[in-house]
């Protein structure tokens, strides 16, 4: 049976036509909202002259504009639904990350860097391990290389015990 246009079955979905669209915009504003608010107690523009809060405001007033011309692209457009959220990546990134930050003066750089890469990329399903390893390791030999020697910042490539 069909529906004639302007029906309760067309109109189920309500006034937002694109979901996604719409909390993705009202994500992005929140965002935004909260950077004017944690750059509030920087000085700002001085005449031509730029003050720590300008970069952050300016930035936040951009994406501010740009979330809500989202969100509203949600009531005008039809647009696809929510979907469900996949927890497993997040988790495991923030996982790779606090393990970097405990990891790091124990362990150096060396072994923190590939293990954490491992855990960063068990968030995803499509892993390919063998590839993986050798990314890894790329990476890691990238970070022994830049870090120390190219930047010359003070990182322990080894474990403490070993020196």
């Amino acid at each position: 049976m069909s529906e004639a246009p302007g029906s309760a079955t067309e109109n189920a979905r309500g006034l937002i036509k694109g979901p996604q669209d719409f909390y993705g915009g009202l994500a992005l504003v929140a965002i935004a909202l909260f950077a004017l608010w944690a750059s509030s107690d920087l000085a700002g523009t001085r005449g031509f002259s730029f003050g720590p809060g300008t970069a952050p405001r300016m930035f936040a007033v951009l994406l501010l504009g740009l979330g809500a011309a989202v969100a509203l692209s949600g009531f005008l457009q039809d647009g696809p639904p929510l979907q469900r959220f996949g927890i497993r990546g997040p988790f495991f990134v923030t996982l790779a990350i606090l393990a970097f930050s405990v990891a790091i003066r124990p362990l150096g750089l060396i072994i923190t860097s590939f293990v954490c890469f491992l855990i960063a990329a068990a968030g995803s399903d499509e892993t390919k391990w063998k590839e993986t390893v050798i990314v890894g390791i790329c990476l890691t030999v990238g970070c022994a290389l830049l870090f120390p020697y190219a930047l010359g910042l003070p990182l322990d490539l080894f474990p403490r015990i070993l020196r």
